[in-house]
């Protein structure tokens, strides 16, 4: 793939769950790569300081490299540091599921 052909972008809705706390849901579209991983970091960092459950949902995303894998495990990492907040990836294609398993990150990014 080319430099100019990654395209991503997300959709961020707020609701709550049954107890009254905070879910966000951080719905994304496209490439998760080098040239748009900043843009799910800008989208996500400042959800995790507000808490409650933050759900990525990844159903339409279509491709993640070397570097959006890096992004993925740096939100989570974020997540668990700021300890008021939980962070899921939900809807992973079969290909994530798998590389996730190639690189020993199923059970770090599951939790």
């Amino acid at each position: 793939m080319s430099v100019g052909t990654h395209t991503f972008h997300c959709e961020v809705e707020k609701s709550e769950d049954g107890a009254g706390g905070k879910v966000t849901r951080v719905i994304c579209h496209g490439h998760v790569v080098n040239q748009t991983g900043d843009q799910l970091k800008d989208t996500v960092k400042p959800l995790i300081k507000d808490g409650g459950h933050i759900l990525v949902d990844l159903t339409d995303v279509s491709y993640v490299d070397s570097m959006g894998l890096g992004t993925l495990v740096g939100l989570k990492v974020s997540a668990v540091s700021a300890g008021f907040c939980t962070l899921e990836f939900v809807n992973l294609s079969k290909r994530l599921q798998e590389l996730l398993k190639l690189t020993h990150l199923t059970s770090m990014l599951s939790s």
